[in-house]
């Protein structure tokens, strides 16, 4: 009797216990069936990880690798658990998630507005950095519409610093300058600007009314129609491992259409030189053919390869003869394409010769999907065909994503 006595009360205690205390580990098992090592980040659906741990959606847990060391981890805005994988070829990476309170984790990826240099932004992650301009810009005229390219040559967050070296140094060089001191001037410009390279890279990056690396264009018959800079913007994720924002766009006229409006949706992920950009069209009345490229300078046409579903570009930087090295560009398209080609200027101006791009009809109100990106012959490519190999590669890798599974 004392026995059954000290049975029921244990049950009781056990049903009266708080779900984190009576909480499950979970096991994710990352598969990798390529024949190539991969790392990159998997979602995880953050509904069955709740479920499965027996807690309440928002309490806390952490990620453990197999060797029992905590891992970091993101919570994306549309509900999804972000793990960076490595996986061998052919092999199995397993992940152990458990209640608890995770170690800080330390941001690899992120991005903000700067007002304080016309409403710029500008994100990056530990291999490159991106920068789209914004209301503030398009207020004082100037003609720059595409994505800009940021090298770096290291892991570290740089941007910041960046904007705070260049705009803190801009009064005093306007004082030099106005006193006579020009080569004072020029001395301080040189080892503030983020226009050279201090060690850690650089922007040298030519945009200006182009597509830059990787924007989208309705056309209208044989010319592009380039929205000006965003007008709003909402940041979606901001980091550790992906960060996410949304752009919308001033209304433009295409052909009948008198109020189109641009969309889009651009993240970045740790590790990656790729950023996935999602685009999508209201107040079109028809299907309009839309292109997605990067912009071809005068000094280098040549150096461009157009793909079955993707644009890759050589570029020869904004100083090629003095710079010696290139910024290695490039669009993917694992949706298809109707075509890639090369769009030149009847008039190149400011050395942009034209764009390399690919081809589709949108359809109204589609949300479609591509990828751009870059790299630098400075930093983690060397050359022009470890370009286009990573390039492949990467796109073989959405064609077969990394298999994952909740035990």
């Amino acid at each position: 009797m004392n026995f059954l006595r000290s049975f029921r009360v244990l049950s009781i205690c056990t049903l009266m216990m708080p779900l984190s205390v009576m909480a499950n580990n979970v096991i994710v098992s990352v598969t990798n069936t390529s024949d190539v090592q991969r790392q990159e980040l998997v979602e995880v659906g953050l509904q069955d990880v709740y479920a499965k741990l027996g807690i309440k959606k928002g309490e806390k847990f952490i990620v453990k690798n197999a060797l029992g060391q905590q891992v970091a981890y993101q919570i994306s805005y549309d509900g999804k658990l972000l793990i960076d994988a490595a996986v061998r070829p052919g092999g199995t990476a397993d992940f152990t998630i458990l209640p608890g309170t995770p170690k800080d984790m330390k941001t690899i990826v992120c991005g903000k507005q700067y007002p304080e240099r016309v409403d710029d932004i500008a994100w990056e992650n530990d291999r490159t950095a991106y920068r789209v301009y914004g209301p503030a810009l398009q207020r004082t005229g100037e003609r720059a519409f595409g994505i800009d390219v940021w090298v770096k040559n290291t892991p570290d967050l740089e941007v910041d610093k960046r904007y705070v070296t260049e705009l803190s140094n801009h009064s005093k060089i306007e004082e030099l300058k106005k006193a006579g001191k020009t080569d004072e001037a020029l001395e301080v410009e040189e080892e503030t600007t983020y226009h050279f390279d201090h060690g850690y890279g650089l922007d040298c990056y030519k945009v200006g009314p182009t597509l830059g690396c990787g924007a989208p264009a309705l056309m209208s018959g044989t010319e592009m129609i380039l929205p000006y800079c965003y007008k709003t913007y909402k940041i979606l994720d901001n980091g550790p491992l992906r960060f996410t924002v949304q752009l919308d766009y001033n209304p433009f006229t295409v052909g009948s259409d008198k109020s189109v409006v641009e969309h889009r949706i651009i993240s970045l992920d740790k590790g990656s030189n790729y950023n996935k950009m999602t685009v999508w069209y209201d107040g079109l009345s028809k299907p309009c053919e839309m292109v997605a490229g990067v912009v071809l300078h005068s000094e280098d046409i040549k150096s461009v390869d157009c793909g079955e579903n993707y644009v890759l570009y050589a570029d020869p930087t904004d100083n090629p003869t003095k710079q010696n090295f290139q910024i290695y560009v490039g669009v993917l398209f694992p949706n298809g394409v109707k075509t890639t080609k090369t769009m030149m200027y009847n008039n190149p101006t400011n050395g942009n010769a034209g764009h390399g791009v690919g081809v589709i009809t949108y359809q109204p109100n589609e949300k479609y999907t591509y990828y751009f990106g870059s790299a630098w012959s400075k930093n983690d490519v060397r050359t022009f065909n470890e370009w286009k190999l990573r390039s492949t590669e990467y796109l073989d890798a959405l064609h077969s994503p990394l298999k994952v599974s909740i035990k």
